[in-house]
């Protein structure tokens, strides 16, 4: 297992900078909670595309060199016109990471210029903290120990106009544009462009963070070239390119091309292609993006796309107006550095439908995964707290790296000073509460613990894992029971998986009832917590015994040897069940054996995103190896997404099971943690 070394802070010389528009703003506090909402107007200030160069002399090629730099929202930095790096990780101001690369390489004797361009996105939404009218660009360049540049007033600055909003996808997740390769600043990052005309930068009067090495690595880059390219000629003299790159991917599209200046290509990408016309491609897509966008020609020889935003798609169709050429075409997939642990033992030998599932996971796990855990790449772009957790562990078992996983419990943690009880999605202006996921994340900080051995970090995040707690002992009825919850209970995803649960759960609204599922994740919760204290040498959180026996009093059927969804209730629900099981909260043999019977009558169709992990994690904790293969090749899960065509795990089992379904979403990916050898032994809940 390898963990995460400390890495030496650096201490910045320079200071934020910024241009006119947004140097004297005073920042907005985006922070509340999710029932107690603020308006926030957010027109004024968008889709801010700022750029910034600084040259300078270097008399000999220095030894070492390194760039420290970060951004608010986020950067693209170039030196000498060849790209170095891009980031930050979505994080909170008061953790705020920076990147350090090594650009030896990219120096020269003789002028060199670092051009960095910024984004600004100006929208509440599950991406960045954005909408808080924060810009700024921070970076250090040093040679050989001494320094040859910091942010300053002897930067440029200027907006690049090239970046023209048509509107915006998923939860105002990212803007679609219009890209004009005739826009003054199209190349902005190379050393001889001119820039005498741009103004000096601005120091931000209101820069209120806390830089930090940042945890995790950089992202990383594939250049993926089309499986197929069909070409059709239209009637009117404008043609149609079909790329198909093989399967799903997440970055942006590359390509060059030509024609007369200001005519527009349209270029739409998708995740699958019609049904209807397999010549077409899918781009109003199930997850209600619709990947639909212009390109303008410069007409002034070759020119290049320069999407800054990223989306998850495997076809691209690009349509050219009557004399535009296309020239380059290709897919650059960006995700975070992955490897598989050396040796890693895999459990499917001689099973080919259990491979097919692995190497499933694999591909969402390699090219899913991006500076943070977001569980899709289209639709939400969301660090979601519950389904990092199983991301963040799947992960974990395969590479044998935590980076990830500690970015997710360090940040988790920090949003205890936002609103008690965590927020449900982490590093982002978007202020959402459900009720499970932070008693999840309780269960995770012992997984992780079990994963690296790390006792010094687990002392390091027992107190947060209490306080957790206690923000949740404020609901706690004189009968011993959690209720009136002003945080969604959200029980199991899509709604049609829990089974007519007899709770009113509509979000946005207090869950006034006291219901099975939710105190069963709490009892869990303190069960960790417990074995958490024990490890420490420390006083356990709570006694366990009498919160269980009120939980059996109020839920437990006796007859029927099954719990109830709420007390007053005659409903049992198979999630309402399961989970209980699974969190070794079992009151008589009976309930076992009925629960069991349950299983192998309904196996995992008949649960989703959150209650198939526990299922599978309990039968692999008492053993049920025969079991827990055949729900992992159930033809109504995993192998319904192959049979529709995956190449990465989808959002629900089915294409049609939702609404919005995303068809690259990064939960499902947890099958490999029962297909791998590492995911034996953690003894998950128990």
């Amino acid at each position: 297992m390898k963990r995460e070394t400390e890495k030496t802070m650096h201490v910045f010389r320079g200071c934020w900078i910024t241009d006119g528009e947004f140097a004297s703003l005073r920042p907005r506090h985006v922070f509340h909670r999710q029932l107690e909402p603020l308006a926030f107007d957010c027109t004024a200030h968008r889709d801010r595309h700022i750029l910034f160069r600084r040259s300078f002399r270097l008399d000999r090629q220095p030894e070492r060199a390194c760039l420290f730099i970060t951004a608010d929202d986020s950067f693209k930095a170039y030196l000498n016109g060849r790209f170095v790096c891009q980031g930050p990780a979505p994080a909170y101001p008061q953790r705020l990471g920076y990147l350090e690369a090594d650009v030896t390489s990219f120096l020269r004797p003789g002028r060199n210029v670092l051009a960095v361009h910024t984004l600004y996105q100006g929208l509440i939404n599950r991406v960045w903290v954005s909408g808080d009218l924060q810009h700024g660009l921070l970076c250090d360049l040093e040679a050989d120990g001494a320094l040859l540049l910091c942010s300053d007033a002897s930067f440029l600055t200027h907006p690049h106009t090239g970046y023209r909003e048509i509107g915006t996808v998923g939860y105002d997740t990212q803007f679609l544009e219009d890209y004009d390769s005739a826009a003054p600043e199209a190349h902005f990052f190379r050393p001889e462009f001119e820039d005498a005309a741009w103004l000096h930068a601005q120091k931000r009067q209101f820069a209120h963070y806390h830089v930090v090495p940042q945890r995790v690595q950089p992202l990383v880059w594939e250049r993926i070239a089309p499986l197929s390219l069909e070409r059709r000629d239209c009637g009117d003299g404008s043609t149609v390119l079909l790329a198909d790159f093989g399967a799903c991917y997440v970055g942006t599209l590359r390509l060059s091309g030509s024609g007369p200046k200001g005519s527009r290509a349209v270029i739409r990408c998708a995740q699958e292609l019609q049904e209807e016309d397999p010549h077409r491609i899918r781009f109003d897509m199930r997850c209600n993006c619709r990947y639909e966008e212009g390109w303008l020609f410069s007409g002034s020889g070759t020119d290049a796309l320069d999407w800054f935003d990223f989306k998850s798609f495997r076809y691209a169709e690009i349509v050219l107006p009557p004399g535009c050429e296309a020239g380059e075409i290709a897919l650059d997939a960006r995700h975070a550095p992955f490897a598989l642990q050396t040796g890693l033992r895999r459990e499917y030998e001689g099973e080919e439908e259990l491979r097919r599932i692995w190497d499933l996971c694999v591909h969402t796990q390699r090219y899913g995964a991006q500076e943070v855990l977001q569980d899709c790449m289209d639709r939400e772009k969301g660090f979601y707290l519950g389904d990092g957790c199983y991301t963040c562990l799947t992960r974990l078992l395969l590479t044998g790296e935590d980076s990830q996983a500690r970015k997710l419990i360090d940040d988790a943690f920090l949003s205890l000073d936002l609103t008690p009880g965590i927020v449900t999605c982490l590093d982002c202006s978007f202020m959402q509460e459900i009720a499970e996921f932070p008693l999840i994340l309780i269960s995770f900080v012992l997984w992780h613990y079990r994963c690296t051995g790390d006792l010094a970090y687990l002392r390091q995040n027992s107190a947060g894992v209490r306080r957790i707690l206690d923000a949740y002992e404020t609901y706690r009825r004189p009968d011993g029971l959690l209720g009136g919850l002003d945080r969604w209970c959200v029980v199991e995803w899509p709604a049609q998986y829990r089974g007519g649960y007899d709770v009113d759960l509509t979000e946005g609204k207090v869950c006034e009832e006291p219901h099975v599922v939710l105190n069963a994740y709490a009892l869990c919760a303190i069960a960790c917590a417990n074995r958490i204290a024990a490890l420490l040498g420390q006083p356990p959180y709570c006694q366990e015994e009498t919160l269980r026996q009120s939980f059996y009093t109020a839920f437990y059927d006796p007859a029927r040897h099954l719990f109830r969804d709420r007390p007053g209730s005659d409903h049992v629900s198979y999630i309402g069940n399961v989970l209980p099981y699974a969190f070794g909260l079992s009151p008589e043999p009976a309930f076992e054996s009925a629960v069991h019977d349950w299983i192998e009558r309904c196996g995992v169709e008949s649960l989703s995103l959150f209650g198939t992990f526990p299922l599978l994690a309990a039968l692999r904790d008492r053993g049920e190896e025969s079991l827990l293969r055949r729900l992992l090749k159930s033809p109504g899960a995993w192998l319904r997404m192959l049979s529709e065509g995956a190449t990465a795990t989808f959002e629900c089992w089915g294409k049609d099971e939702k609404w919005n379904t995303s068809l690259f979403h990064m939960t499902f990916s947890y099958a490999a943690v029962f297909l791998a050898e590492s995911g034996r032994g953690l003894l998950f809940y128990r």
